[in-house]
């Protein structure tokens, strides 16, 4: 069998920049997997991209990683979140989405081992990033999720 691979989940909304960085640090995590179609938005305040990216290495050493792969389309985001769609659709097309992209076969085990997927949500239960890592546990049946 084999290596069991840690991987971490967390968003950013409804958490201060202490809470975030410090779960991140309690929780071992040493990667942030972004998986944000669009992570240079103001709204994103200390989770912008270049600024994540400089927080993560100066207060924990954590890399970063963008992998656009991981994230929804416009088109799919768009009904969802601006024009009222449902959880279901959403869930159906983004699931439907990342199995043409054969994720399971772009991203490799080493990249997700101790590594945290990111996005926006503040809890995993209508998240894309509890999608990607259910999905891959589903492929390759050795991933722990932890939910942050």
């Amino acid at each position: 069998m084999s290596k069991q691979i840690d991987l971490f989940t967390i968003g950013f909304t409804q958490k201060s920049a202490e809470q975030f960085f410090e779960t991140l640090l309690k929780s071992g995590v040493r990667k942030i997997i972004d998986t944000r179609l669009n992570n240079v938005s103001q709204l994103a305040g200390f989770a912008k991209r270049k600024d994540l990216e400089y927080f993560l290495q100066k207060i924990g050493n954590i890399e970063y990683v963008h992998i656009l792969d991981l994230a929804p389309t416009k088109d799919i985001l768009d009904a969802y979140k601006k024009n009222g769609g449902d959880w279901e659709t959403y869930e159906k097309q983004f699931l439907n989405l990342i199995e043409q992209r054969q994720i399971e076969k772009t991203v490799t085990p080493e990249i997700l081992d101790c590594g945290c997927l990111l996005c926006s949500e503040p809890k995993p239960h209508h998240c894309h990033r509890r999608l990607v890592a259910e999905y891959l546990q589903d492929k390759w049946g050795n991933v722990k999720i932890c939910h942050l």
